[in-house]
Parts: structure tokens; C-alpha cells; sequence
């Protein structure tokens, strides 16, 4: 199977401020996501691959980066690992929605996983 890229996330320290420029630039209309603060969703019909654009967390104040689609998030972080990655955010269910990991690549890259066959 290929692993596809499914998703992407462009993070700020200012979610709202990032929102509008990308709003005001590329005329992409956002939708917030209810219980995740400056969180927007943007669908594919408008970006190609569907994202979002927002608020990044403490630790992680801005990045920019995007999920691959696979099936077992643990298993690939093992191999990813081996190749010289470095796991970055493990495992982790937001219920409902998604899995989701994220790792480092050799030169430092965040790139995220999503589980497949998740809502």
C-alpha cells in the first residue's frame, strides 16, 4: 500500500491572525472546530489536500507540516525511528475524530501520521 498524504496543518502563535491572512490571501473560507481554540478547517475543494490553519501549541508554537496516511501509527514510528527519525508526538486519539502521531525526519521536518480507517 502507498502512503498517502491526507492532511496538512499551517500553526502560528496567533491562530486568528494566521486565519486572516490566509483567509484575506487565498480567499479560503475556514471553518472552526468546536473545543479547539484558533483551530480552522479547510477542505480539500478549496486546497487540494484538506487542512488547517490555527494556533500552535506551547510547546510547538509554529510549524508547518503534513500527515501521511498509514496503517499502525506505533509500527511506523518504530521503522521511523530505526531510519533515524525521532518520534515527536506518540499515539494519540482525539475520539471521534482522529489518531494521530508526528515524528522528525533526519534534518528535523515535523511530519504527522494519521491512522487509517479513522472518523
Amino acid at each position: 500500500m502507498a502512503h498517502k498524504i491526507v492532511h496538512w496543518e499551517l500553526m502560528g502563535p496567533d491562530g486568528a491572525k494566521m486565519a486572516e491572512f490566509y483567509r484575506n490571501v487565498f480567499e479560503w473560507s475556514m471553518e472552526a472546530v468546536p473545543g479547539f481554540g484558533e483551530y480552522h478547517m479547510i477542505q480539500p475543494d478549496q486546497s487540494g489536500v484538506g487542512g488547517a490553519i490555527g494556533q500552535g501549541s506551547e510547546e510547538m508554537p509554529q510549524y508547518f507540516t503534513m500527515y501521511i496516511e498509514v496503517d499502525d501509527i506505533d509500527a511506523h514510528l518504530g521503522k521511523i525511528e530505526e531510519a533515524g527519525g525521532k518520534t515527536l508526538v506518540p499515539r494519540t486519539v482525539i475520539p471521534d475524530m482522529v489518531i494521530f502521531g508526528m515524528f522528525t525526519d533526519p534534518a528535523g521536518n515535523i511530519v504527522g501520521l494519521v491512522e487509517a480507517d479513522t472518523p
